[in-house]
């Protein structure tokens, strides 16, 4: 009698951390502690230093625009560094050179206090550097990454985002005090340090990553298909050629909107008109290219639907380093207290909030039989953030009415728009890595930084509107001042964008695009 013994199945390996993930997260954490470090700063030396040439009841305005101008560079560029890393160069050559010049960049400000144009051109060279390699380094984290270690990505990109809000608690704590110290040519030049010691750690790093090849000239890239499916003619062509004459008018606009506003708006406007031109007939590409690059450029289109959503989330998320800056000058505070110190709650909160999500919230809500998908997240943090613009502004209401209202009261405006901003952010990183078909990482990962762009847009886009006869004339009718009216006006907003969003997210098909 023979007995046979079955093989026993093989375990699983249990999925290993790529060892060079410690380089990217160590340079991110100094290169975001520079980025903060200087931008949280900002609005506060204008407006005690740099402008103080133009009067100070137009000082406000201009010091906001300028900063939201500034933003709108940071994530504008990330189309450029998308290009040149996937055309030309790779992520990890393009990630470097860039580096160089962001550095560049804050040395101009440390030495140019007292120059404006100087100052400014500090600020382009530092929004094409951050910018430029904002998409690359997230998308090369993604590049770590196979198959096999899939089930960590989310972890690193929760801990991506941790090390970038590590750096940021502690840059928007004691930048603010060095400025008032030191001045600022201390205050600008030591997150110049911390951006070259970022650069040198990713150096360090350099023979340990996995190198994702840059593809050159491909016939067959987003951009060729998108105008393949165009030029075929039809209803398609007409909602492209709409665009086009809206953002001609824009562009005629320039005298009232401003050069920045404008340009931006006429490229979103062709962008997004061309976008649904293209998605009413891309079959007609089909021939031309590939059936994968046509399948890959409808993904890449379903996901730009969802990222036209969020941007409104970014319109309010990043006032808060302008507009509630200002707002916490009118509060009661401690002598020593400087408003824009008020923002290093929001990396604290998030330094505390991504870990108890992960190990308390997001497993009791599974228990509970609610499944905690990246779109729920990113919808929810959408509301969130409108909820925190309703407690700003009727915090705003407190103050017209000449009440005294200590600052601690922005604990809960920012504790909910830091609760919204980890569900949306952060999960959207690895959100964007993962639909994008493995050609279109880099594009990807641009459109996801260009919908913060678009976001400030709508900023700029209302401070120009509010100064209008009409829009003045109906505020002042309400009773309410300009300030507490767009604070609701940007709440509601975010409530219907997440509302909408969560109506396209129900049909929306996931995708799992990582490398085999």
């Amino acid at each position: 009698m023979t007995t046979t013994t079955a093989n026993p199945i093989a375990p699983t390996p249990a999925a290993k951390m790529p060892p060079q993930i410690p380089y990217i997260i160590g340079n991110e954490g100094c290169e975001r502690f520079s980025f903060y470090g200087m931008r949280n700063i900002l609005t506060v030396f204008m407006m005690t230093s740099l402008l103080l040439a133009i009067p100070e009841d137009l000082r406000k305005a201009e010091a906001k625009e300028v900063f939201h101008t500034f933003v709108i560079g940071v994530y504008f560029f990330p189309l450029l560094g998308g290009w040149l890393a996937d055309r030309f160069f790779g992520k990890y050559p393009t990630i470097f050179w860039l580096s160089l010049v962001y550095c560049a960049g804050h040395a101009c400000l440390a030495i140019f206090e007292d120059n404006i144009k100087g100052f400014y051109f500090g600020l382009f060279l530092i929004s094409l550097g951050s910018g430029g390699i904002k998409p690359l380094v997230s998308s090369f984290v993604g590049d770590q990454f196979d198959k096999s270690n899939r089930s960590l990505a989310q972890k690193v990109y929760d801990a991506f985002y941790w090390i970038i809000n590590f750096g940021s608690f502690f840059a928007s704590l004691l930048m603010p005090v060095i400025l008032k110290a030191y001045g600022a040519s201390v205050a600008f030049g030591l997150p110049g340090i911390l951006m070259g010691l970022a650069t040198l750690i990713l150096w360090s790093g350099r023979k340990k990553y996995v190198h994702q090849p840059p593809r050159g000239a491909n016939p067959h890239s987003f951009m060729w298909v998108v105008w393949t499916a165009l030029k075929a003619g039809g209803a398609g062509m007409a909602v492209a050629g709409l665009g086009l004459l809206l953002a001609a008018y824009a562009l005629s606009q320039m005298a009232s909107l401003g050069f920045v506003a404008a340009v931006c708006l006429a490229l979103v406007l062709v962008m997004g008109f061309g976008g649904v031109g293209a998605s009413l007939q891309l079959d007609r590409a089909r021939g031309a290219h590939p059936d994968e690059a046509v399948d890959g450029v409808r993904s890449v289109l379903r996901v730009l639907v969802l990222f036209a959503l969020v941007t409104p989330f970014w319109s309010l998320f990043d006032q808060k380093a302008s507009t509630w800056v200002l707002q916490a000058d009118q509060m009661a505070k401690p002598e020593w207290f400087q408003s824009s110190m008020m923002q290093a709650l929001n990396p604290l909160l998030v330094m505390i909030l991504i870990p108890f999500n992960n190990l308390v919230l997001y497993p009791l809500l599974e228990r509970t039989g609610l499944r905690v998908t990246p779109l729920r997240r990113m919808g929810a943090g959408i509301a969130l953030s409108g909820f925190a613009w309703i407690a700003a502004g009727m915090l705003q209401l407190w103050l017209d009415e000449g009440s005294v209202v200590s600052i601690t009261w922005q604990i809960l405006p920012y504790a909910l728009l830091t609760l919204g901003e980890v569900l949306v952010s952060a999960t959207g990183l690895e959100f964007a890595y993962s639909q994008a078909p493995l050609s279109m990482k880099g594009t990807i990962m641009s459109f996801w930084s260009l919908s913060v762009t678009v976001g400030n847009l709508w900023v700029l886009l209302s401070n120009v509107s509010i100064k209008s006869p009409g829009a003045l004339a109906a505020i002042h009718s309400t009773g309410y001042s300009e300030t507490a009216c767009l604070m609701f006006f940007f709440a509601g907003f975010a409530l219907v964008a997440a509302l909408l969003f969560a109506l396209v997210a129900r049909r929306y098909p996931m995708q799992n695009n990582y490398r085999g």
